[in-house]
């Protein structure tokens, strides 16, 4: 279980690096501009991954304060200190845990696409 979060962590830090493709969704303001502090920032920060800069993290929180409801935020938030629990969550069988993973599944696209 602890390997799916690890491997599912970087899909949050690296949400935002790496691809330069932009749709017709995202803002065209620059990455400066998109920065948030709140659960998943301080989450994202504290955080042993390289790849979790101020900036980053920011971004990030700035796109789940846009997308998720603050509960959401504090549950994703919370895959950082029990990586078991994003597993049981994905791999749940019930109708709020899977909406969930849709939400949490967007959210990644949506930063991957806002913070690049």
């Amino acid at each position: 279980m602890r390997a799916f979060f690890l491997l599912t962590l970087p899909l949050v830090l690296t949400a935002c690096g790496g691809s330069s493709h932009r749709d017709a969704r995202v803002v065209s303001a620059p990455v400066q501009a998109a920065f948030a502090t709140g659960p998943i920032y301080s989450a994202c920060r504290a955080s042993d991954r390289e790849a979790s800069n101020r900036q980053l993290c920011g971004c990030i929180q700035a796109v789940a304060d846009r997308e998720l409801s603050s509960r959401d935020e504090n549950r994703i938030a919370g895959f950082f200190n029990d990586p078991e629990e994003a597993h049981a969550v994905k791999i749940s069988d019930t109708s709020a845990n899977d909406a969930f993973w849709d939400r949490y599944r967007d959210f990644i696209g949506v930063a991957r696409r806002t913070c690049s």
